[in-house]
């Protein structure tokens, strides 16, 4: 892990931003705060409805039988679930017992799940037989000590138990003591490079942005429904944690169907609060949208993604009050705006410093950050090494300039450049001009080879329902319209029904730049 510098430590603590509460503590108080508290999760192949009562029972005695198998502080602990109660069990159990839990997204293939357990080797693995893409491998997790699984019917199969078979007979009372500077969580990153990365945080990080987070929340927001996958760590987060702090019902989906969404939405009278764009354009969108949905969107937090102008500026047209957010599975909370900022604040740039940040820029407008919700480091040392400075600044590889008040707008990744004949090209600048278009939902550049130039604006679209994909004539004319320097227009076009995405719903743009590879 990288070392911080003590003037950090001791101003974290003075400021108790760091606290000696692990997050078994955080929870423990919360649960006991409001134990009849509403948990549902609205799934097709595993409802479940309870209270956060139900859910702890479960938890604890989960907790009791890892402990009775030697699971304690200090190990850790991997789930790859869907949305469901029993992931919710496995991160409580975890954080009571002091482990460290390692939250897999559950669409992680054989692959990932491969290459993530053997990076951190945890003690205990808990999976699900089968939901959609995700299906249980055996071999995959033969060296993990305990491994247990959600829906098999066939019990005891050497170290493979079912889901019920962990659960011992006793409640694991109180939480086990844990050091709250030691490793909390581990989580991999979304996958918008070929190796995912392991982000280890600690008690005190993580706890820092938990309360940061619940903190910064609307007081009006009503009942949230998270579809956001708790195997991604801020799903987890906004799922399993602040609910608990705050005390508000937990209602999870484990597939994201707007057409669903929608009618939960109405029938529960469930609200959408914001996450990547795709969540709340993708409601917008769908035909079975009304204004009357609108009263269940008075919020859009949007982030984990690019926010395009076009989408801000649109929403705000139906009177969805839009914040933007920055951060990152290293940094989660690096700026945000306040929900009631001024209007071109929050639509036009990613926010001001949270608590306790700093950011500066270096020569090349490469962000740098720190503050007491940046990570511990890498699994891997080498990463930490190149990433992080001596003086605990963390190289984010985002581009962003900062305006008069302080607000920080990015402006482009370093990856996501497009070099044409030595020019630099800004791919989200042309990607705010074609989501001008009429018609298009969605839109992502890459850079495509060009044996002349050495590489060319490359655009994929995701039409509206019923709109036809334009022709690469009309996307030049719409350009020239635009008053876009001739050299940064697309020079190709591709449609899509969707776009390859991480948990967090970002585009996945090297699968995009291996689709142009296959296409070559």
């Amino acid at each position: 892990m990288r070392k911080i510098p003590a003037e950090l430590v001791k101003r974290y603590e003075a400021e108790g931003w760091w606290t000696r509460d692990t997050l078994g503590d955080l929870l423990a108080r919360g649960l006991a705060a409001a134990p009849d508290t509403e948990f549902r999760v609205h799934s097709a192949v595993r409802p479940w409805s309870g209270t956060f009562r139900d859910v702890e029972r479960t938890a604890r005695r989960l907790a009791g039988g890892l402990r009775a198998r030697g699971v304690g502080p200090g190990d850790t602990v991997a789930f790859q679930l869907p949305n469901w109660m029993e992931a919710a069990a496995v991160f409580w159990a975890s954080a009571l017992l002091g482990a460290a839990v390692v939250p897999i997204v559950h669409f992680y293939g054989r692959k990932e799940v491969g290459y993530i357990l053997g990076a951190v080797q945890p003690q205990v693995f808990v999976t699900a037989e089968r939901f959609g893409r995700l299906e249980f491998h055996p071999d995959v997790c033969a060296d993990v000590p305990v491994v247990g699984v959600v829906g098999r019917t066939t019990r005891h199969q050497g170290h493979v138990e079912h889901f019920d078979d962990l659960l011992g007979e006793n409640l694991l009372p109180g939480t086990l003591p844990a050091d709250p500077a030691g490793p909390a969580l581990i989580a991999f990153t979304s996958g918008t490079t070929r190796d995912p990365k392991g982000v280890v945080h600690s008690h005190q990080t993580l706890g820092h942005e938990t309360r940061q987070l619940a903190a910064s929340y609307p007081p009006d927001r009503g009942k949230q429904l998270t579809a956001a996958p708790v195997g991604h760590f801020i799903g987890m987060v906004n799922a399993f944690l602040i609910p608990v702090l705050d005390g508000t019902p937990v209602h999870l989906t484990d597939v994201w169907d707007p057409g669903r969404a929608l009618d939960l939405m109405t029938g529960h009278e469930l609200h959408i609060g914001g996450g990547a764009p795709y969540y709340v354009t993708s409601l917008l969108d769908h035909p079975g949208f009304t204004p009357g949905h609108l009263r269940y969107m008075k919020y859009a937090g949007l982030g984990g993604a690019s926010v395009p102008a076009a989408v801000t500026t649109r929403l705000a047209g139906l009177g969805i009050q839009v914040f933007r957010a920055y951060g990152s599975t290293e940094h989660p909370s690096i700026t945000s705006s306040r929900y009631d900022a001024p209007e071109p604040k929050r639509l036009f740039t990613d926010g001001h410093t949270l608590t306790g940040v700093e950011i500066r820029l270096d020569e090349d407008g490469e962000i740098l950050s720190r503050g007491p919700d940046l990570c511990l480091g890498y699994t891997d040392p080498a990463l930490t090494a190149s990433a992080f400075d001596e003086e605990g600044w963390y190289r984010t590889g985002d581009i962003g300039v900062l305006d008069e008040d302080g607000y920080l707008t990015i402006t482009d990744r370093k990856a996501d450049i497009i070099i044409r004949g030595g020019e630099n090209i800004s791919a989200a600048e042309v990607e705010e001009v074609l989501l001008t278009l009429p018609g298009v939902a969605e839109a992502a550049v890459v850079a495509a080879p060009d044996a002349r130039l050495g590489e060319h604006a490359a655009a994929f679209v995701r039409m509206r329902a019923g709109q036809p994909l334009p022709s690469l004539d009309e996307l030049r004319a719409h350009f020239e319209r635009a008053g876009l320097a001739r050299q940064k227009w697309p020079e190709e076009l591709h449609g899509v029904e969707d776009f390859p995405r991480t948990a967090s719903g970002k585009v996945q743009k090297f699968r995009l730049r291996q689709d142009i590879a296959v296409r070559e």
